[in-house]
């Protein structure tokens, strides 16, 4: 079974973020960048699923600017067996919709026919968490979302999920689309021996266009701005004056 996972570069999550004086975006000037935690996640479990003999293949797949190689190469050095770059914007500036990315991870999932796509739930930069429920649909295929637990039992898989009472365990038909929660594993590193093999590994270059896939935006940013500061703390000296205070502010 070939297991297919989806990898984002993102700005790496140390970092803290800058908006552009003229709010046109995120700075992304000398900035960082590194592969998305919960891909990351994602890569370390369909290794794992087949160093334990559940899975013969695992390709790893990035979709924005080249120099997104670098993401892939981490991949590969993890213990992906080859990777495939779709190239679909020029600019790092431009982030690539879900919508658009589903479609072209949907061709690929035409041509490699695997039994399983392991994503990360979201994107850390823009929090979206809708590629992977918008592959399964394009599919057709069953999906386990928020995965915090993934067994594979012959032709079907069990999906653990982090829900709001509790967790919930659930049976899902393969060939299937899972996305990850951060509880589901511990990434590893990659060794530097690991590192240098990465390089000899294939990595296969295509475009948006080879899939037929339009990746003109649908939405526009109009601004981007920081956050506003957080207000100073205050010391109350008893729960009387602690309502008190939230009365003013109209907490309560």
């Amino acid at each position: 079974m070939k297991v297919l996972v989806p990898v984002k570069r993102v700005i790496d999550y140390n970092v803290k973020v800058r908006v552009r004086a003229d709010g046109s975006g995120v700075d992304l000037a000398n900035v960082k960048m590194s592969m998305n935690p919960f891909d990351e996640i994602a890569v370390e479990e369909a290794i794992r699923l087949k160093e334990a003999g559940k899975a013969d293949e695992v390709i790893a797949v990035s979709v924005g600017v080249k120099q997104a190689q670098e993401t892939l190469r981490t991949a590969l050095a993890m213990g992906a067996d080859r990777a495939i770059l779709v190239i679909a914007a020029d600019d790092v500036h431009t982030d690539t919709e879900p919508l658009a990315v589903a479609k072209i991870l949907a061709g690929i999932v035409q041509a490699e026919q695997p039994g399983l796509v392991i994503c990360g739930k979201q994107a850390i930069d823009n929090d979206m968490n809708a590629t992977g429920q918008m592959l399964a649909a394009l599919l057709g295929w069953s999906q386990g979302t928020f995965a915090s637990g993934l067994d594979i039992e012959g032709d079907s898989a069990l999906v653990t999920r982090e829900v709001d009472g509790g967790l919930q365990t659930i049976r899902v038909a393969m060939p299937s689309i899972v996305t990850v929660d951060l509880r589901l594993n511990e990434p590893r590193y990659a060794s530097l021996p690991n590192i240098m093999k990465a390089k000899r590994k294939p990595l296969e270059e295509k475009t948006a266009a080879d899939y037929g896939v339009d990746v003109t935006p649908r939405l526009e940013i109009v601004s981007t701005t920081e956050p506003e500061a957080r207000a100073a703390g205050i010391i109350v000296g008893s729960v009387d004056e602690l309502v008190g205070k939230l009365k003013e502010a109209g907490a309560v």
